[in-house]
């Protein structure tokens, strides 16, 4: 018994913006699911909650909270229940009707403004109008109610058009019950059949699997001999692990959670469990995988960890959280103070998020740093598998720079078979030295077999040897660690000239070569102008007649060819050769010149050198055939 049904209109403008909800702003109909289900879930929340501070429902029972999801094939209707704290006309009234207030012509006038379907569900989720999702697939909805310690409870109906029906209705069970007549399955219109048992589980496994309370379903059966049973089924798994003390999860829970959210079949390298506090509240459970993904460097890939609401999934590859740098970072966020609907755009200027992200990723680095003090085993295959991507942080991270310093770990000359941290590398420098010297190039061969590096071999000099072709970008962004200046040895004038008994060559020294080579360095300077800016003697040649550098800010060849390779066009930079004053080949070029200038062999000979050092570090010939022609030529004269 209870009293007659009242119509209510709803107003102009809520019409409008229910057909907006109906019709237009949800492009994921069955997320109508996952609102309603969040809805119990609070109902739930609050009961236990409130039985705790509120002397006046201190008898009622909270021993088997749960959510039931009922299925009536016959009139075709799905119904969502909970045994929650249910509410009374004047909650209904103002929680239901919150589409009806004053906010409504400001949220219409925010829809009209924003093209994007993602951040108008944003905003109809901030407007707490997600219940309204439920008209998307059903023809009428049916709300029955009752407030935890009260006798009567309400009843609310729908068909989401012009008006609703509310009234009082006796002998309801406390909590809420949402019905939902269904539309017929409509393919074209992305309403799924509802009423299938097998769509309702894939809805509640991908939404609201980790909801603390259990989400039932009856489930009928028919055996072999016909006989039909009727159980009883909890759909959802419950266990959000990020929900619980880490004290609390064993290892292997751990690693059965990132196998199923990463798909991959190896336990991860490192489980990284937090809780913060305070202002924005929020779980994480990140994983550092033992292996690298085939498609890291892809550009297709998917990156961002996985983003819930109090429990309730929202996305996959939430951007927003993880910085490109850390993509191969796998895991669970659970905010507790977002909107359901709040879209990917949204998050990308949200300050809050900004700020979980910034400590998220110190967690990460952090755990990197301390597995390489503890596990320079585990943290050297670690890097191996993610020291590229970690790299271009060093470009994109500024706020982070000092950190990922000091997870680098490269190979160098001081030990063929391991690499060194730039720490380790500051440890070992010389007397005197205060500077990094490092040599970028395709390959560990190429570098040490490059002329830049004779000098420093011969004298004892540690040199990094970066491989990756990130290395030639982050080198030029970081300008030291820890005060020492990074300096590529193919780069700028290097001063580690000595003379044979090993003392630095003297300032007289320096000028008599400077007198001898006066005449030869500004016409071979003349002569390859179209190749290079500068000819000059050099101090990092021991064997070598020449070799190639550029200027302490010029873009490196390898640098220039990948531009090009992007599709950027930049213009070709001239680079400076530098010629080893005591090669029999460069003394007799000096000789020769002195004394007859007009040769015009020279020349040849010039282009020659220059070949042959642009091929040394790897280079490309600007013309082939010539420089072959040209060395044929000559090797036929000397027999």
């Amino acid at each position: 018994m209870g009293s007659s049904a009242e119509t209510l209109e709803f107003q102009a403008e809520t019409r409008q913006l229910l057909r907006l909800v109906i019709h237009s702003i949800y492009s994921n109909k069955d997320i109508f699911l996952r609102e309603l289900i969040s809805n119990a879930s609070d109902a739930l929340d609050k009961l236990r909650l409130e039985s705790l501070t509120d002397a006046g429902l201190a008898e009622t029972d909270t021993t088997d909270l749960h959510i039931s999801l009922e299925v009536d094939t016959d009139a075709r209707t799905l119904t969502v229940r909970d045994n929650g704290i249910g509410m009374t006309r004047d909650d209904l009234v103002d929680l239901i009707g919150t589409i009806a207030k004053s906010g409504t012509a400001s949220l219409l006038e925010k829809i009209k403004e924003s093209k994007d379907a993602a951040t108008t569900e944003h905003l109809i989720g901030q407007f707490g109008v997600g219940f309204y999702s439920a008209f998307m697939v059903a023809g009428k909805v049916t709300l029955r109610t009752r407030r935890a310690g009260t006798d009567s409870g309400t009843q609310w109906e729908s068909d989401g058009e012009g008006t609703y029906e509310i009234q009082t209705v006796d002998g309801l069970p406390t909590g809420t019950s949402v019905t939902l007549h269904l539309k017929p399955a409509d393919s074209e219109d992305g309403i799924a059949d509802y009423l299938s048992e097998s769509k309702i589980r894939q809805i509640v496994k991908r939404y609201s699997d980790f909801i603390r309370w259990p989400i039932r379903m009856p489930i009928e059966r028919t055996d072999t001999e016909g006989a039909t049973t009727r159980d009883i089924t909890t759909l959802n798994s419950m266990k959000a692990l990020w929900a619980r003390p880490r004290s609390e999860v064993t290892e292997d829970e751990y690693s059965e959670f990132y196998q199923q959210i990463s798909h991959d079949w190896q336990a991860p390298a490192e489980t990284i469990h937090m809780r913060a506090e305070g202002t924005f509240e929020y779980e994480a459970l990140l994983f550092i995988p033992s292996q690298a993904p085939f498609d890291l460097f892809s550009r297709e890939t998917k990156r961002g960890v996985q983003l819930y609401v109090k429990r309730v999934f929202i996305m996959d590859d939430c951007e927003a959280l993880m910085p490109n740098y850390l993509r191969f970072v796998k895991g669970v966020v659970d905010a507790h103070d977002l909107s359901l609907n709040v879209s990917r755009e949204i998050l990308q200027h949200d300050r809050q998020i900004r700020g979980v992200r910034r400590r998220l990723v110190k967690k990460v680095l952090g755990a990197l740093k301390t597995m390489q003090s503890k596990d320079a085993g585990r943290y050297a295959k670690t890097w191996e598998q993610f020291g590229r991507a970690l790299k271009e942080g060093l470009v994109e991270d500024t706020d982070n720079t000092e950190t990922l310093l000091e997870l680098v770990s490269t190979a160098s000359t001081h030990d063929p078979d391991k690499t060194t941290t730039l720490r380790e590398y500051v440890e070992r420098m010389k007397d005197g030295q205060d500077t990094i010297y490092y040599l970028t190039g395709e390959s560990r061969a190429t570098v040490e077999n490059s002329p830049h590096m004779e000098a420093f071999t011969a004298k004892g000099y540690e040199v990094l040897i970066l491989t990756d072709p990130i290395d030639e970008v982050w080198v030029d962004q970081v300008p030291a660690f820890d005060g020492h200046r990074l300096q590529s040895i193919a780069k700028g004038q290097v001063d580690l000239d000595e003379s044979a008994d090993g003392e630095k060559a003297t300032d007289a020294e320096k000028a008599q070569r400077e007198q001898d080579f006066a005449a030869l360095l500004p016409w071979l300077t003349t002569t390859l102008s179209e190749h290079v800016k500068q000819v000059r003697l050099s101090s990092r040649l021991t064997t070598s007649a020449a070799c190639i550098v550029g200027d302490a800010h010029d873009v490196t060849p390898t640098l220039e060819k990948m531009y090009r390779a992007m599709g950027q066009q930049i213009p070709p930079v001239k680079r400076i050769l530098e010629l080893n004053p005591t090669h029999p080949l460069i003394t007799v070029l000096r000789t020769t010149h002195a004394t007859n200038a007009d040769d015009s062999a020279l020349a040849e000979i010039a282009e020659l050198i220059y070949g042959s050092a642009l091929l040394a570090e790897g280079g490309d010939l600007p013309d082939p055939a010539r420089f072959t022609r040209l060395l044929t030529d000559r090797l036929s004269s000397t027999l």
